[in-house]
């Protein structure tokens, strides 16, 4: 079955980082977070709620506690993200993201040949 893409807020990225590190229980997220973030208990718990609504979470129940889980990777966040940045801010082409990125002189000699060896894997595998 073919899922939405997957869209997350920036505050919806950082439940799913403390989440994509090992289950927590809404406890221990509310600690890591308020670490992270400075967001009352309030807030990680409406936050979690609606991300359970939006089937991004999932948990397991273990007595009167939850422990949740992502239920979305953090590949397909990253993927999903990468794309839409694609077709919002290069309109679909990823030789212009990369054009930008070589203007402003942001790639290094390792960034370099890392596209380089994705580019040649990725001629590999054409028809």
């Amino acid at each position: 079955m073919d899922r939405a893409p997957v869209t997350l807020s920036p505050g919806e990225w950082q439940v799913m980082e403390a989440l994509w590190e090992g289950p927590k229980t809404l406890m221990e997220l509310v600690r890591l977070l308020k670490e992270r973030t400075g967001w009352a208990k309030s807030t990680v718990t409406t936050m979690v709620r609606r991300m359970e609504d939006k089937g991004l979470l999932a948990y397991r129940q273990e007595g009167r506690t939850k422990t949740f889980l992502p239920a979305v990777s953090r590949e397909d966040a990253a993927a999903a993200e990468t794309e839409s940045l694609l077709r919002r801010a290069y309109h679909g082409s990823v030789g212009l993201l990369v054009n930008t990125l070589a203007q402003r002189e942001a790639l290094s000699r390792a960034d370099i040949d890392e596209l380089y060896a994705v580019l040649r894997k990725a001629e590999e595998e054409l028809p």
